[in-house]
C-alpha cells in the first residue's frame, strides 16, 4: 500500500515538471540587431592598411603583447590587487547565486514533516461520568458515548509525511523566463567582469607608459637646465665687461628658470604617476618594476595584426554584456505576458499517521493529500498589462543599449586605426625637427660664442630645441599608448 502511495507521488511531481517543460512561452526570439555599424573597419585616408583575414586579437595574451618585464609584473599585481575588479568578481558570483535561486522555482521544494498531537477526548471524559452515576460500569470503564471507550478519553496521534507545496505549474513560461532572465543577467556580469579585465589592463599599462614618458621629460629637463646655465653664466661675464646688456642677461635667466619649473613640475608628476599605478595595482609596487625611461623603443609589440571585418566588435566583452542585457529583456517580457493567464499551483503530501509510535509505518496507517489550485485576478487596474508594457520598453531601451555599445566600440577601434595609420609619419617627423634644431641650436651658439649672431638667435634656437626634444618625447609616448589602446579597443587582455 505505501509503495503504490509512494508511486502516486512520483507520477504527480513527474507530471507536474513534464507539464511545466512542455509549457508555452511568450517571449520574444532572441534575435542580435544588425546595421547599427558598417559591416567593415575604416580604411583609406588616415587609416592603415588592414590584413585580409580577420585577426584574433583576444588570443594575444597580455604577456606577449608588452614586451617589458616590468610591466607584465605590474599588471598581474593589479589583476590580483585591484579593487574595482575585485567587485566585478563579486557580482558574478551574486549575479550566479540570484540564477540559482532563481532557477530552484522551477522544481517542486521537497521537505518532510513529522509530529506529534495529544489532546483529550470529550466523549471519552463523558462516558466515564456516565458509568459511575448510571452503574453501567465499574470504575469509569464503562462505554462511552457513541461506544467510545471511557478509558480513551486521553489521545496520542504521531504522524509524519513528504510532499510540496504551491508548487507552480509553468503552462505559461513565467518561472521558465525569469530563470532565462536571472541566466542572462549572470553571462552579463561575466561580460562585465571580462570587460573590466581589459580596461584595467589598458590603464595599468598606460599609466606605467605615462610615468616612463615623464621619466624622459625630466631628464631631458635636466640636460636643458645645465645647458641654459652654462649660457646663463656666458651672458653675466659678458655683461659685467660690458660686450652686452642687462636685456639679454634677463632673457637667459627666463629661459633658465623656465627649465627649473619644468624639473619641478615634472618631480611632482612622477610622484603623482606612481600613485596612479599603485592605485591600479592595489598595493605598493616596488621600485624595480617602475620604469626609468621610455625611450626611442616601445615596450609593447610593434605590430598588431587587424582585420577588415567589424564583427570583431561582436566579441568585445561590453558588446556581449549589452546582448545578455537584451537579451534578459526578452524573457522579462516573457514572464510578464504568461502573468495575464491564471497561475496554477499543485501541493500533495504523501504520510502515514497512527496513535502509536510503534505502529506509525505499519500497514493501514498511510495517507495522502493532492491540492491543484488556479487564481486568476479579475481586476487589478491594469498593473500586469502594466507590467508588460514596461518589459517592452525596458527591451526597446536595451536594444539601443546594444546598438549604441555598438556604435561605441566602432568610434574606439576607428580613432585607433586613424592614430595608427598616421603616428609613424609624425613620429618620423618629430624625430627629424629635433635633430634638426638641435644643430641649429649647436651653430648659433657657436655664431653667437665667434661674435657673428646676436644672443636672441641664440636663446630662440635653444628654446626651439628644448620644445623640439619634448614634442618628440609625446609623441613617441602616443605611438606606445595608441598600440595599447588598438589593443584593448579590439578586446585584447583577455589572457
Amino acid at each position: 500500500m505505501m509503495s503504490n502511495h509512494v508511486m502516486t507521488l512520483r507520477s504527480l511531481i513527474l507530471l507536474a515538471a513534464t507539464t511545466a517543460l512542455a509549457g508555452c512561452n511568450f517571449a520574444p526570439g532572441n534575435v542580435r540587431p544588425e546595421g547599427a555599424i558598417p559591416l567593415t573597419l575604416p580604411q583609406g585616408g588616415a587609416y592603415p592598411p588592414l590584413g585580409a583575414e580577420q585577426a584574433d586579437v583576444t588570443a594575444i595574451a597580455y604577456r606577449d603583447f608588452f614586451t617589458d618585464p616590468r610591466l607584465q609584473a605590474v599588471i598581474a599585481t593589479a589583476l590580483e590587487n585591484n579593487r574595482d575588479y575585485r567587485v566585478t568578481a563579486a557580482n558574478v558570483l551574486v549575479a550566479r547565486a540570484q540564477y540559482r535561486v532563481t532557477r530552484a522555482s522551477q522544481v517542486p521544494a521537497t521537505g518532510v514533516n513529522g509530529g506529534v498531537t495529544y489532546t483529550n477526548n470529550p466523549f471519552g471524559a463523558l462516558g466515564g461520568a456516565g458509568g459511575a452515576t448510571g452503574g453501567t460500569g465499574t470504575g469509569g470503564t464503562g462505554a462511552g458515548v457513541g461506544g467510545v471507550p471511557a478509558q480513551t478519553s486521553n489521545l496520542e496521534i504521531y504522524q509524519a509525511s513528504v510532499g510540496f507545496s504551491a508548487f507552480e505549474l509553468d503552462l505559461f513560461g513565467r518561472v521558465r523566463n525569469l530563470s532565462q532572465a536571472a541566466l542572462q543577467e549572470y553571462f552579463a556580469t561575466e561580460e562585465a567582469q571580462r570587460a573590466a579585465r581589459i580596461s584595467l589592463v589598458g590603464e595599468v599599462a598606460t599609466a606605467w607608459l605615462t610615468m616612463a614618458a615623464d621619466q624622459d621629460q625630466l631628464r631631458l629637463s635636466r640636460e636643458t637646465l645645465n645647458s641654459f646655465g652654462r649660457t646663463l653664466e656666458l651672458t653675466r661675464a659678458q655683461f659685467r665687461v660690458g660686450v652686452i646688456s642687462e636685456l639679454e642677461v634677463q632673457q637667459a635667466e627666463t629661459t633658465y628658470q623656465q627649465a627649473r619649473n619644468d624639473i619641478a613640475a615634472l618631480t611632482a608628476q612622477i610622484a603623482q604617476d606612481q600613485n596612479a599605478i599603485n592605485l591600479l595595482a592595489g598595493t605598493t609596487i616596488p621600485l624595480e618594476q617602475l620604469p626609468t625611461e621610455l625611450g626611442e623603443r616601445d615596450p609593447v609589440l610593434a605590430d598588431l595584426p587587424t582585420g577588415v571585418s567589424s564583427a570583431v566588435l561582436l566579441r568585445r566583452p561590453d558588446v556581449l554584456q549589452a546582448e545578455r542585457r537584451l537579451y534578459a529583456a526578452n524573457a522579462n517580457i516573457g514572464a510578464a505576458r504568461a502573468a495575464l493567464f491564471p497561475t496554477i499551483s499543485l501541493t500533495a503530501t504523501l504520510g502515514t499517521i497512527s496513535t502509536a509510535l510503534g505502529g506509525l509505518f505499519g500497514a493501514g496507517t498511510q495517507n495522502f493529500s493532492i491540492s491543484p489550485a488556479a487564481s486568476l485576478p479579475l481586476f487589478d487596474g491594469g498593473q500586469r498589462r502594466g507590467n508588460v508594457e514596461v518589459a517592452r520598453g525596458q527591451q526597446l531601451a536595451a536594444v539601443a543599449t546594444y546598438e549604441g555599445t555598438l556604435q561605441t566600440a566602432f568610434r574606439e577601434v576607428a580613432d585607433a586605426l586613424a592614430t595608427r595609420g598616421t603616428i609613424g609619419e609624425q613620429l618620423s617627423a618629430q624625430t627629424a625637427r629635433a635633430r634638426a634644431a638641435a644643430t641649429a641650436e649647436r651653430l648659433s651658439d657657436a655664431r653667437y660664442r665667434a661674435g657673428i649672431d646676436s644672443f636672441l638667435n641664440t636663446l630662440d634656437a635653444q628654446r626651439t630645441s628644448y620644445a623640439a626634444r619634448q614634442t618628440l618625447v609625446q609623441t613617441r609616448l602616443a605611438r606606445a599608448t595608441n598600440l595599447v589602446t588598438l589593443y584593448r579597443t579590439l578586446g585584447g587582455g583577455l589572457n
